[in-house]
């Protein structure tokens, strides 16, 4: 026996009719190599000032809030489900025809948004195509109303630039998980 572990007091034993302590519910994520959150954090940046830079070109914003997300589900968890090419793409654009067939039934409001948001949660699990993120997006279609026209075929490109940045940034480090884990 060391002479540290003499010094120690014994660990103490619950009496056996005192009520237990709550299991552990899990652990935390173990915290990412400085070189793997360099790789991460660099890789959401370039694509999310890409999407800025599409938007400034064209005149139209491009970046929304729910892209944020999807950037770092693709970059940051690229073997979850919710980050497969599937459901990034197909997520979208099942919140946004969500969002345009709640304000079709009814007026912007913020009670219309949730249940666009609601529906999209339903409509991606029905789909196979979790992605939490689609459900803002809903919401955005509900409450900002953006014209179909142009804001599809945006939400589709960019959709479809998140999942080809993932695809190129999982191969540039050789650590990397590889990205997607599948694409259909």
């Amino acid at each position: 026996m060391s002479t540290d572990s003499m010094l120690r007091p014994a660990p103490a034993t619950p009496a056996p009719d005192a009520p237990r302590a709550p299991r552990r519910l899990g652990r935390a994520p173990a915290r990412p190599t400085p070189a793997a959150a360099f790789h991460t954090v660099s890789a959401v940046t370039a694509v999310l000032f890409g999407l800025v830079a599409i938007g400034a070109m064209i005149h139209e914003p491009v970046l929304i809030p729910p892209l944020a997300a999807s950037a770092a589900l693709v970059h940051n968890a690229p073997t979850l489900p919710l980050a497969q090419p599937r459901s990034v793409i197909l997520g979208h654009l099942l919140g946004a025809g969500a969002g345009y067939g709640v304000l079709a039934l009814t007026h912007s409001s913020p009670w219309a948004a949730a249940l666009a948001g609601a529906i999209t949660l339903a409509a991606t699990m029905l789909a196979r195509t979790p992605h939490s993120a689609a459900c803002a997006t809903a919401v955005i279609v509900v409450l900002q109303t953006p014209a179909p026209g142009r804001f599809v075929p945006l939400l589709f490109g960019a959709t479809v630039l998140l999942v080809l940045t993932g695809f190129a940034a999982s191969r540039v480090r050789r650590a990397a998980p590889k990205y997607p884990a599948y694409w259909w």
